[in-house]
């Protein structure tokens, strides 16, 4: 693992998409746009490694997200194995850059200090500054330019040590949705164990979407914590419409969506929208009722937050539901337990043979709406993809058929073999075969 710090600006994600060949991390001119830590691959020539973007290192700060960032940096820092100290070239050595650098020299850890920025041989001037660091190897690159980024890498990957990684399939991918402020990172740190994350009651603390790996009971996980989704009308900002598009990316990312709600607010509109982003991307969904904890209970409060939900949320009935508290850990775990049942749904196939009984027995009991005087057959169904489950449905007239009579067959498919907690499509087809050949 290679951790890039330094203080805020200074092109750390910049350098860190470049390294991943992604957009992963947001690149913006405001400092402190990277807030927790980020994780990335990167193959480089046959050797892979794992590169951490962090925060803006301020070793004096005492606003609480800055601190909050320091620490993240310094956890980063122990987790590497190797530190890219990343500082700016146009801007010169500063005060900050020094104190960094005194806390770097504590560490045993092998440290690459870097000045980013250095466009042209006119800018390398600049450099001579830096040597009162005291340091002898200095390296100078433009991550936007891709200048002197391979050279740095090389020297960095040459000294990393081998490891035989196996890439094992089964990773079951889980994001976290929802508005700003419900408590999605509280509930990634629970479900972690530790202080993965920064949590803080500033609505829309995480920025970046956050990817962690992790195991237990023998299987492993991808969480991927996501910014807060606001309403249109109050994203003014244009680093938050962009944060706005990574939720939305990691929505397509992942296997199933844990859509959290703020229990003391209850469901919202926002809520719905959130949801229904999931929904329209065919994602599994866990509905995470979060903060429980703090509603006074009778033995009617479920049932009635349950059929709110169910009111709200008509279009996605199949989702499982769960009452958690992020601040006590109360059914926190299962999330996780959930996920597995849902993942197991989502790759479950219906037999041909009695999924057309099931179709047919449905046709009989209730005949598809005429459309324009023409009478509507279903011939045939079969299961041709999973995850989700998707059905071909053949028919003489595929664009007649009504939502209402889709939404009778999906609901007689799920009666019979279950698909909880994911949705199920059907596409209806015309059937197709022979001309038939009349004789005169």
């Amino acid at each position: 693992m290679i951790a890039i710090v330094g203080r805020p600006n200074v092109g750390k994600s910049t350098l860190f998409n470049r390294l991943t060949k992604t957009r992963k991390a947001i690149v913006h001119d405001m400092p402190g746009v990277t807030i927790d830590r980020n994780y990335g691959e990167v193959d480089w020539y046959g050797k892979s490694f794992t590169v951490v973007d962090t925060g803006g290192f301020e070793p004096v700060a005492a606003d609480k997200i800055i601190v909050q960032m320091r620490e993240q940096a310094q956890l980063a820092i122990e987790e590497a194995e190797a530190i890219i100290f990343l500082m700016d070239g146009k801007e010169g050595l500063t005060s900050v850059d020094m104190a960094v650098a005194d806390i770097l020299r504590k560490t045993e850890k092998q440290v690459y200090y870097v000045i980013n920025k250095i466009d042209g041989e006119k800018a390398e001037e600049a450099v001579y500054d830096f040597y009162n660091l005291g340091v002898e190897n200095i390296y100078t690159i433009s991550s936007e330019h891709n200048r002197g980024v391979t050279d740095l890498i090389d020297d960095v990957a040459s000294k990393l040590p081998d490891y035989n990684l196996v890439e094992e399939e089964g990773i079951t991918r889980l994001a976290i949705i929802g508005r700003p402020n419900v408590g999605k990172s509280s509930i990634v740190n629970r479900i972690l164990g530790s202080d993965r994350l920064i949590v803080s009651d500033l609505p829309g603390t995480t920025r970046d979407s956050i990817d962690t790996l992790f195991e237990t009971d023998g299987k492993r996980y991808l969480l991927i914590d996501t910014a807060g989704i606001r309403r249109k009308s109050k994203v003014s900002d244009r680093l938050e419409k962009y944060t706005i598009l990574k939720s939305l990316d990691s929505i397509n990312r992942c296997d199933i969506a844990i859509i959290v709600i703020d229990a003391a607010e209850g469901i919202t509109e926002q809520d719905v929208k959130v949801a229904g982003y999931a929904h329209e991307k065919g994602k599994g969904c866990i509905i995470a009722v979060n903060k429980w904890d703090l509603i006074e209970k009778d033995n009617m409060t479920v049932g009635k937050y349950v059929d709110k939900i169910r009111i709200s949320l008509k279009y996605m009935d199949y989702a499982c539901i769960v009452f958690i508290s992020a601040l006590t850990g109360q059914r926190i775990m299962k999330i996780i337990k959930l996920a597995d049942e849902i993942v197991e749904q989502r790759n479950k196939r219906a037999p041909t043979g009695e999924l057309n009984r099931v179709v047919k027995t449905a046709t009989l009991r209730h005949h598809p709406p005429a459309c324009q005087g023409r009478f509507v057959k279903i011939y045939y169904s079969s299961q041709f993809l999973v995850s989700p489950p998707t059905f071909a449905i053949f028919t003489n007239y595929p664009n007649d058929i009504h939502f209402s009579y889709e939404r009778y067959l999906e609901n007689k498919i799920r009666e019979a073999f279950g698909y909880q907690g994911t949705p199920i499509k059907l596409k209806f087809k015309a059937r197709t075969g022979r001309k038939k050949i009349f004789k005169k």
